[in-house]
C-alpha cells in the first residue's frame, strides 16, 4: 500500500510517521520552495497532543518549553487579568519552535525504508500519481493544481490583518506563564520558550496601513509588563484569513492541514486541530487494515464524516472569540463588561476552557 503526501510541512511529516508505523509506504512530493522554515514562529502543542505524539514515537520534551498558566487581558484592563487558566502540577501546553520541530521530524523519518521524498518539477504529472501510483493522495498544499481544481469551494474571511512574529530576549525569569492581551490594535500574545526568550505573536488590525518595526516595538513595549526586554529578533509578517474547505475529498484525493482549515492564531489552535485530524485519520486507517479492507475512497469518506462538522464548529468558535474582543475594544459597553465578568467568575466555564483548548470538541 502506498500513500502520497503533497507538501513538505510539519503536518505531513507527523502524518508520515504514523502511517509508516502501520506498515504503509509513504512518499512526500514537494517543490523546492514549498515550505520555508520560519526562524521566529512557534507552535503551542496541547497536553493531549503531546501525549499522542509520544505514542507514535515523537517525544518533543527535550526541545519544548512547558506553559502552566495562560492569563488574558484586554485594552480596558491592561494589568488586571480577565481570565487565568492554569495547571499547577503539570502543563497546559508545550511551546516548540517550528525550526526545531521540523529538524526533529526529518531526522526521525530519514532512515526509514518506507519513507521517501521527491521533488515536484515543471514536468511533474499529477494525473499519473492519481491514476497509477498511489492508493490515497493527501494534499496539504493549498496552491497547487489539485487544490485549485478540486478544493476551490471555501468559506473565506479576510481579517484585513497581519500576523507579526518575533522573539524577545529578556532577563532570566521563571517564565511558565503565557499572556494574551486583546489590544485596540489587535491580539498580542507572549509565549515563553525558555527562561530568557519569549515568542511574540501580534495580529495587527489594519486594512491598508503598513506598520514599521519601530511601531511594532513601541506597541509591544506599551503592553508588556511581564519582561525586561533586552532585544528583539527579526519581525516576520503574514496575512491573516479564515479559510474552511467545503470539499474534504475528491475520489482518492484528501485535502489536509491548512488546505482544510486555516484559522486565526489568537488561540494557538491551528496545528492542534491538524494533530487531532492526524490521529483520527490514523485510527480509521488502522481499522481498515485490521479488517483486511483496502485503503481507498472509503477512508476519506469516513474521515470527512468524523471531522468536518467538528472542525467547522471549532473554527467558528475561535472566530467568534476574535470578533467579540474586537468589538469590545471599539465600544464602551457595560453589557460586554458584564459578560466578561460573568464568565471570569464562572467555575464551570473556567474548568472547561482548558479541556476545550486541549482536546477541541472531542473531549
Amino acid at each position: 500500500m502506498n500513500i502520497a503526501l503533497i507538501g513538505n510541512s510539519l503536518a505531513n511529516l507527523v502524518l508520515s510517521k504514523i502511517l509508516i508505523k502501520k506498515g504503509i509506504k509513504v512518499c512526500i512530493y514537494h517543490s523546492r520552495n514549498n515550505f520555508k522554515i520560519s526562524p521566529t514562529r512557534t507552535i503551542a502543542i496541547s497536553k493531549s497532543n503531546v501525549e499522542f505524539l509520544k505514542d507514535i514515537g515523537l517525544d518533543i520534551s527535550n526541545f519544548s518549553w512547558p506553559i502552566k498558566n495562560i492569563k488574558i487581558f484586554n485594552e480596558k484592563n491592561k494589568f488586571k487579568e480577565l481570565f487565568n487558566f492554569k495547571n499547577k502540577d503539570k502543563y497546559l501546553f508545550l511551546l516548540v519552535r517550528n525550526k526545531s520541530f521540523f529538524s526533529f521530524l526529518e531526522k526521525s523519518l530519514k532512515k526509514d525504508k518506507n519513507f521517501s521524498m521527491k521533488i515536484i518539477n515543471k514536468s511533474f504529472k499529477y494525473n499519473k500519481l492519481i491514476n497509477e501510483q498511489c492508493d490515497i493522495i493527501i494534499n496539504s498544499d493549498s496552491k497547487n493544481i489539485l487544490s485549485k481544481t478540486y478544493f476551490s469551494k471555501r468559506i473565506k474571511k479576510n481579517y484585513n490583518s497581519k500576523a507579526i512574529t518575533t522573539i524577545i530576549n529578556h532577563q532570566v525569569i521563571k517564565n511558565d506563564c503565557a499572556y494574551q492581551v486583546f489590544t485596540k490594535f489587535g491580539p498580542l500574545a507572549f509565549l515563553p520558550y525558555s527562561k530568557n526568550k519569549t515568542s511574540v505573536v501580534f495580529s495587527f488590525n489594519s486594512p491598508s496601513k503598513e506598520i514599521s518595526d519601530y511601531q511594532i516595538k513601541s506597541i509591544i513595549s506599551k503592553y508588556n509588563k511581564f519582561y525586561k526586554i533586552k532585544s528583539f529578533s527579526i519581525f516576520e509578517k503574514f496575512n491573516l484569513d479564515l479559510s474552511l474547505s467545503k470539499n474534504y475529498y475528491y475520489k482518492n484525493i484528501l485535502g489536509f492541514s491548512d488546505n482544510l482549515h486555516k484559522i486565526h492564531p489568537l488561540a494557538g489552535q491551528g496545528f492542534n486541530m491538524t494533530l487531532r485530524d492526524i490521529k483520527i485519520f490514523g485510527d480509521i486507517v488502522e481499522k481498515k487494515l485490521e479488517l483486511g479492507l483496502p485503503l481507498d475512497n472509503s477512508v476519506l469518506k469516513d474521515f470527512c464524516k468524523e471531522t468536518k462538522h467538528l472542525n467547522q464548529i471549532f473554527s467558528t468558535g475561535i472566530d467568534l472569540i476574535y470578533e467579540f474582543f474586537k468589538l469590545e475594544n471599539k465600544i464602551d459597553n457595560i453589557y460586554t463588561d458584564k459578560i466578561i465578568k460573568y464568565f471570569s467568575n464562572n467555575k464551570f466555564f473556567n474548568s472547561q476552557i482548558p479541556k476545550f483548548a486541549d482536546k477541541g470538541l472531542f473531549f
